[in-house]
């Protein structure tokens, strides 16, 4: 069985790459890094490093090949003999790999060959719509007709954390991906042409987007809200913040009124998603990951867009009549990153810029009101148990106006 992985890095290595192979695939990368390319074809393995608290546990994955992603004709050919594939290029790069796709399409519907699942591993709502909007522009009408009804664009929810490699990571092997433990694969099990294919803690779910706003809102929001507030206090690993007691107040409740507002909206079960709180808050103690508020924050703007993980995730609270103080609470401190890495001024009236042109959060809104609240405390320098005690005390104010 072959397995083809359109990127060769953190997560096509350390997580999807890994669990083809753990599932008994022939794993062919596809990237454009020369160097990665290379050193697989010449190793036909890499090492990948479970890392905890305390220890570390080595794999290898093998075999391995790869292609150079600039070669269009081989990555054609790889991607129209495969029988399955992923991608985790990263949602900028998409539109510079639809092309290649798009080419191993036309000729495995020239070769006969049968359905091809792709996993489309981006941490991105909507990913597989996206793709397949870049894939139609690419396609003549008869591939199109033989895609429709052929090739599976399969959204995953990416769980596992990676932090960027660090040459002590590496520890003298160009390959090694260090990782944490947590390995399951939630796909959406609508998506799939033909059979669910067998691969090691794959999670086939719907409606999938359930998994996709678990991932987005409760995961990703509350590691933003870490590194934000690990920021503000100097911390330089997301572990350190963690460990403040008060940062840990704010992010945990960020992350129950996020997981309430998830649950309510799909009708789900809520105790599952406050033992995935738990589960998250103790992973993010994971010192040996070494990862870092820096990386774990960055792209303050695309974190503040409507959609995504602080303005989505108190819209959605909203929406279902929570009060999400503690998530405006972290949303001001994305803002105040904001704008430090913007080298603007800080200040009310930047704020409020900011979260009208980037948030694109309306004047007068519950939301803006209470995010630039809790704005203005960081910028009088308050110590984060007051923004906590803040934040609390907003909350008991709406539900006292319910009540």
């Amino acid at each position: 069985m072959k397995a083809v992985m359109y990127g060769g890095g953190n997560i096509g290595r350390g997580f999807i790459g890994m669990l083809f192979s753990q599932s008994g695939y022939e794993v062919t990368f596809i990237d454009v890094a020369k160097a990665v390319v290379e050193e697989m074809n010449r190793e036909r393995r890499y090492p990948v490093r479970i890392v905890y608290t305390g220890g570390h546990q080595d794999l290898l994955v093998e075999p391995v090949s790869a292609v150079d992603g600039n070669e269009q004709e081989k990555t054609a050919q790889t991607i129209a003999d495969a029988d399955i594939m992923a991608t985790a290029v990263g949602v900028r790069v998409l539109p510079y790999i639809v092309p290649n796709i798009a080419a191993g399409i036309r000729k495995r519907r020239e070769q006969n060959g049968g359905p091809l699942n792709i996993i489309i591993c981006e941490n991105l709502i909507d990913a597989d719509k996206l793709m397949d909007s870049l894939l139609r522009k690419e396609l003549e009408e008869d591939d199109t007709a033989w895609y429709e009804k052929n090739v599976g664009l399969v959204e995953a929810s990416i769980g596992r954390m990676v932090p960027v490699q660090t040459d002590e990571m590496r520890d003298g092997e160009p390959l090694r991906v260090c990782v944490e433990q947590y390995g399951f694969l939630p796909v959406d099990k609508a998506a799939f042409k033909g059979e669910v294919p067998r691969i090691r803690n794959l999670v086939p779910f719907e409606p999938f987007g359930f998994y996709i706003e678990r991932k987005l809102y409760v995961h990703n929001m509350g590691h933003s809200v870490c590194a934000y507030f690990g920021d503000y206090l100097g911390k330089k690993f997301i572990f350190q913040s963690i460990g403040d007691s008060d940062v840990r107040y704010i992010v945990e409740n960020a992350m129950l009124e996020s997981a309430r507002a998830v649950a309510g909206h799909y009708e789900m079960e809520l105790e599952p998603l406050l033992l995935h709180v738990q589960d998250l808050l103790n992973r993010f103690t994971n010192e040996a990951l070494q990862d870092t508020c820096a990386r774990v924050g960055g792209d303050p703007a695309r974190k503040l867009s409507p959609k995504d993980r602080l303005i989505g995730s108190i819209s959605l609270c909203l929406e279902k009549g929570i009060y999400p103080a503690f998530i405006m609470a972290g949303a001001a401190a994305a803002v105040y990153r904001y704008i430090r890495e913007a080298d603007g001024e800080q200040g009310l009236q930047e704020a409020e810029r900011v979260l009208k042109e980037v948030s694109g959060i309306e004047e007068d809104s519950e939301a803006l009101k209470g995010i630039l609240d809790l704005y203005q405390m960081l910028l009088a320098g308050a110590a984060v148990k007051q923004i906590a005690d803040k934040a609390r005390a907003m909350e008991a104010e709406h539900l006292g106006e319910i009540i």
